[in-house]
């Protein structure tokens, strides 16, 4: 096998944090702001999360959802009423108390001492108060019954640690509410989006995530119920993908979101949340991305074919640019994927062979070049960018089809291409379950044996209180945590592995982002 020269200075294996940092950087996907804990989403980066967005959003709105749009501030005396969901959010808000500046005595600028608010307002963490309120004034009777609510929207939650795309202090998301006439509806509610969110994580991502319910240690500050998709990342921790919750009546209460039943009575609506953020699009790249960049599921990259024409800088360009140019007339009137084909004609100045790269970093689905000699033999050069190198030689591996056979076979090779980095990652999650672990002390070896350990499947007695805060603090003292209850997991046959009581389920385990 030949060495391959990879278009990343910092392997996977050698340090996968820098990698991460790297793939961001060298795809031209985001940067620092200069903002403590915000990035700046640079155009290839926001066309990703606008192509996650509009998938999503689809599926959202086939459930029976709308779009609205709620205020970024929220008064402080909103998070008071439910006291549950502001100690959880307490240490991560940002606040605004003034409404106006002066001039101060350095010259520079103050909060004017006499424009003090007189109730701060918190930047929206999360909208569960806010659209409680307005759901209060919409329900009113069972017949506005179920309200189906979804906001695209950012947020502020002041991080102390911040990673690009997996955690920042400002971030992208969309948060679904809905309200109901009972706990039946609701909860069933709650798992039809949890659904939305595992089909959109696989079949539009391909991240091959695990649905099932938190542990009540991880519920979202005053759910009922919090379910999850967690997805495998190439170094065997955890991410946390998307949530789902059933919020009972606690939010009703606080919000008065009432309605009169058909017996006449007054009743509290049930009510759910759910969302996921821009944290998918670090997902991604952690699941997908290789030593040579990023590598996109066809079906959320911006653009799914990249032409680079080999270009002089003289009179043969024009022909060379007029048969790239049918080219690429040619393939965005086929279909992949449901939709027709995303087809970019790179005729910026430049060597192909640095664009190529540069596309490669990016993770372009197919990288199509175009020479003289080729437009003259009728043919074009065809990368595959899951399939970028022939180990035998150690060069990038070329097919060489004719225009109309690229153009013909393009289509099918993103489909292959979506369905190939979903198996992949599924086959790297499962391998990397570990589902037979006696005891304490075989999880400790588990997880300083490997650099990598992946994650551990335990029998479980669903303990509670001070017994749950116990598992806790031991697992936490190993850098560990409970991710989920898998809704697919065998059904329990012994003994929990903390408490020793007889097991009613299976949870997974593992170190997370």
């Amino acid at each position: 096998m030949a060495q391959i020269r990879h278009a990343l200075n910092v392997k996977r294996a050698d340090d996968f944090a820098a990698w991460y940092q790297e793939v961001i950087s060298a795809a031209e996907m985001a940067e620092e702001s200069g903002v403590r804990g915000c990035m700046v989403i640079r155009p290839w980066g926001f066309g990703i999360w606008e192509r996650m967005q509009r998938l999503l959003d689809d599926r959202i709105k086939a459930t029976g959802h709308e779009n609205a749009y709620f205020p970024i501030f929220i008064p402080l005396s909103n998070f008071a009423r439910e006291a549950e969901h502001v100690e959880g959010f307490a240490k991560e808000m940002a606040v605004v108390t003034h409404h106006r500046l002066i001039a101060g005595k350095d010259g520079g600028l103050m909060p004017d001492p006499e424009a003090k608010l007189e109730e701060p307002l918190v930047v929206r963490p999360t909208s569960e108060t806010i659209i409680g309120d307005a759901m209060a004034r919409w329900v009113q009777s069972w017949r506005d019954l179920p309200l189906k609510l979804n906001q695209w929207a950012n947020v502020v939650r002041w991080e102390m640690r911040t990673r690009m795309f997996l955690r920042t202090s400002e971030f992208l998301w969309q948060e679904g509410h809905t309200a109901h006439a009972d706990a039946e509806e609701a909860k069933a509610h709650t798992l039809t989006m949890l659904e939305v969110y595992r089909a959109f994580a696989d079949e539009d991502l391909s991240l091959a995530v695990i649905a099932g319910e938190k542990p009540e240690n991880e519920r979202f500050p005053g759910a009922v119920e919090t379910w999850s998709i967690e997805a495998m990342m190439q170094d065997g921790k955890a991410l946390q993908a998307g949530t789902s919750h059933y919020l009972g009546t606690n939010f009703s209460k606080a919000s008065g979101i009432k309605y009169q039943d058909r017996e006449g009575g007054e009743t509290l609506a049930h009510t759910t949340s759910w969302g996921v953020s821009t944290r998918m699009v670090g997902g991604v790249i952690m699941t997908h991305g290789d030593d040579d960049g990023l590598r996109l599921p066809p079906r959320i990259a911006p653009q799914q074919v990249v032409i680079l024409p080999m270009l002089r800088d003289g009179p043969e360009d024009a022909p060379l640019l007029a048969y790239c140019e049918e080219l690429r007339a040619a393939l965005a009137a086929q279909a992949a994927l449901g939709e027709k084909v995303r087809v970019l004609l790179d005729s910026r100045p430049g060597k192909a062979a640095a664009k190529r790269w540069d596309w490669v970093r990016k993770g372009a689905p197919a990288i199509v070049e175009v020479g003289g000699r080729d437009m003259d033999n009728g043919v074009v050069s065809l990368l595959r960018r899951d399939r970028l190198w022939d180990e035998a030689s150690g060069k990038p591996a070329f097919q060489t089809p004719s225009r109309d056979e690229a153009t013909a076979a393009i289509p099918g090779i993103l489909e292959d291409m979506q369905a190939v980095l979903l198996d992949e990652a599924r086959a790297r999650r499962d391998a990397n379950i570990t589902r037979e672990v006696a005891d304490f002390a075989e999880v400790e070896r588990h997880f300083t044996a490997s650099r990598y350990p992946g994650w551990l499947e335990v029998q479980w007695s669903r303990p509670t209180g001070a017994a749950l805060d116990q598992v806790v603090e031991r697992l936490k003292a190993h850098k560990l945590t409970i991710r989920n209850v898998p809704q697919d997991a065998s059904p329990a046959d012994g003994a929990c592995l903390f408490t020793g009581e007889p097991a009613v389920e299976r949870i997974l385990l593992a170190k997370a982002y």
